[in-house]
């Protein structure tokens, strides 16, 4: 006589699995990518470095202005607000 079969258990992922998946796989993946940038990037040379500095600078002493101003704005209006 044969046995009645019994119903195929459904397949629960290992934790081993899910860790391959969602952290050592992404993780390889990224330092792969990492060094294939680092391969193919050079160092900048004087003049492009000056240019880069500069633009930095500029773009800090902006933000800076309008921050200040933004603030200097918001002192009389908040005042007025508050009546302190």
């Amino acid at each position: 006589l044969s046995k009645p079969s019994q119903p195929a258990q459904p397949r629960v992922p290992d934790m081993e699995d899910n860790l391959t998946k969602y952290v050592l796989k992404p993780t390889v993946d990224f330092f792969k990518d990492s060094r294939k940038l680092l391969r193919r990037c050079a160092k900048p040379d004087k003049k492009e470095f000056q240019k880069i500095a500069f633009a930095t600078s500029v773009g800090f002493f902006v933000m800076g202005f309008i921050g200040f101003f933004v603030k200097l704005i918001h002192i009389p209006i908040n005042n007025i607000i508050v009546g302190a």
